[in-house]
């Protein structure tokens, strides 16, 4: 049995969307026209982790923080491969354990391979 909607079965997920909508709206507007203006120099200037800013922004940064970054990244997701293996350890029995054995020693290699080529150092 198929359920035909109608453009009235939308009105309350429009209504929500507008008011949503407005009381951004209003809000930005609110505080722009009632809030203090008061501009000083320690407010105007740019605010790194209450380090004095000395240089240019636009200075190149090392690959080797990049390339760690990525890698951060990249072991982080296969790490979260293991939840759901976690999860249903017990329903997947030796098989599951197995793979996991095989998927942790492909980790491995892949790290012990970062370590070789010394992707990790700063120096």
């Amino acid at each position: 049995m198929e359920t035909q909607s109608s453009a009235q079965d939308f009105l309350p997920i429009i209504f929500q969307v507008i008011v949503a909508l407005g009381f951004v709206v209003v809000t930005l507007f609110a505080t722009h026209f009632l809030g203090p203006k008061r501009k000083t120099n320690d407010k105007l200037s740019t605010f790194e982790a209450g380090v004095k800013v000395v240089g240019n922004a636009r200075q190149p940064f090392s690959i080797k923080y990049f390339l760690v970054a990525i890698l951060f990244v990249l072991f982080d997701v296969e790490v979260i491969f293991m939840y759901p293996w976690a999860v249903n350890f017990r329903e997947l029995g030796w098989p599951g354990i197995i793979e996991m054995f095989i998927f942790m020693g492909t980790l491995l290699l892949g790290f012990i391979y970062i370590l070789k080529k010394k992707a990790l150092d700063w120096n």
